[in-house]
């Protein structure tokens, strides 16, 4: 691989299964297929196989077991040299210090949701590496397509803590204009595609991108997050599909933490995760540790190189594990057992296995611990502060930006609502509004 790595990627493409055509017409060719100049190999449109006399049926769902690429232990120790990207100093710095505020800002606004200060919150623990490995092999200008829990690709492409915080509380900063519910990031500039709700809708709309951006010849590619759970919608399916037939430059990059909201793998699916599927659709696809910081890195970086050069689809599988509860909304201790938290918190944590790495190579030290950690909370608690004291949207806002020309529905309802706020102003607060 030009990328140099030996991780495997699986690519298998096969043609359409035309299916059997009923017919006066189909009946010569099928007899044709039985006759002595015709090899006795099998030709079918839509399989690459060969023939058996053994009645057998395949029972072993996990047959195809692909392994989990990495390249460090456990221990933060580089296990085979030449797998190490050898990236810089001040980049392995970065990857390290956005972790880690992206870990303290998860801490104060999850606190600050539980205080009603903001209406709901996801954290990200566990799964930091899969957002920060991933973000820094693309490129800037590169497409992405995010579920929910992915504000670490965020904060490595700049976006500010004033963004985030303004983005939670939904004030007159927020750039969505407060119109949507915390965490449902979105930046034109940083090529971050806005956060939907329903599960899986980002999928085909990033193949849809990515064939766009394969016609436009541009050298970009894109890519989308998912969990293992949202594997299991109709437009994961439907995106796999498309973008395999029309050979879309786009990474499935599906984040499998073990859970669903409260739904273990084990009842989500029988086959060997989410991997197994891309050989299914045609798709290469390659499984790494997601809580390995430069596995992911490489693998990420690989990808798009395929991805680009060649127009093809790349499913990248992250084994992970979520740390945290699913959002605000949950309690996981309903559903796992606290011992196998605290026990992947303790063994296989991503910002800790980063953190060892780099006091091996000497690059990070206690004190620079204890310095980055205290300015990291200072900046987000002062960006959290300034969040608070901003005036909420102006209420007009909402009958606005859907139309170039508000029709006149709208106007009706936006001159009834003004008149009823207007007769009411002393019961709403409309001091905390901007007008």
């Amino acid at each position: 691989m030009s990328a140099g790595k030996n991780f495997v990627f699986r690519s298998v493409r096969s043609a359409q299964f035309l299916g059997p055509r009923l017919g006066s017409s189909f009946w010569p060719t099928a007899y044709s297929l039985f006759s002595t100049h015709v090899s006795d190999q099998p030709s079918f449109p839509g399989a690459s196989a060969v023939w058996t006399e053994k009645l057998e049926f395949s029972h072993d769902r996990r047959s195809n077991n692909m392994h989990i690429y990495r390249v460090m232990d456990r221990a933060g120790r580089v296990v085979k040299p030449s797998e190490d990207p050898q990236l810089p100093k001040d980049v392995m710095q970065k990857m390290y210090k956005d972790m880690v505020l992206l870990n303290h800002m998860d801490k104060i606004l999850y606190e600050s949701q539980r205080q009603g200060r903001i209406s709901f919150y996801m954290t990200n623990y566990g799964e930091e590496a899969t957002h920060i490995g991933s973000a820094a092999a693309l490129s800037p200008e590169d497409l992405v397509y995010g579920q929910y829990r992915e504000a670490g690709v965020l904060v490595w492409r700049g976006f500010s803590l004033d963004q985030f915080m303004n983005q939670c509380y939904g004030n007159c900063e927020d750039g969505g204009k407060g119109r949507q519910m915390p965490v449902h990031y979105g930046d034109k500039q940083l090529h971050f595609m806005t956060i939907s709700s329903p599960l899986g809708t980002q999928l085909p709309q990033a193949a849809g991108a990515a064939y766009g951006l394969k016609r436009l010849g541009t050298g970009r590619c894109v890519i989308t997050y998912f969990g293992e759970g949202a594997a299991s919608e109709g437009d994961a399916h439907a995106a796999f599909n498309f973008a395999a037939t029309l050979d879309c430059p786009v990474l499935f990059f599906c984040r499998n933490n073990g859970y669903a909201i409260s739904t273990p793998t084990a009842e989500q699916y029988r086959g060997d995760g989410i991997a197994a599927r891309g050989a299914g659709y045609g798709i290469t696809t390659v499984r790494v540790d997601g809580n390995d910081v430069l596995a992911v890195f490489n693998v990420t970086k690989a990808a798009k190189i395929l991805a680009v050069t060649e127009n093809r689809p790349v499913l990248i599988e992250a084994m992970t594990y979520r740390l945290g509860h699913h959002s605000t909304s949950d309690d996981s201790s309903a559903y796992r057992p606290q011992e196998e938290v605290s026990q992947w918190g303790s063994t296989d944590q991503p910002i800790a296995r980063l953190r060892q790495h780099l006091q091996l190579k000497g690059w990070w030290s206690n004190e620079e611990e204890a310095a980055w950690s205290s300015t990291a909370k200072k900046q987000i608690l002062e960006a959290f502060a300034r969040a608070e004291k901003k005036l909420k949207p102006n209420w007009k806002e909402m009958f606005q930006d859907v139309y170039d020309t508000m029709p006149e529905h709208l106007v009706e309802q936006m001159i009834q609502q003004e008149n009823h706020v207007l007769k009411h102003k002393d019961i709403y607060p409309l001091s905390q509004y901007k007008f």
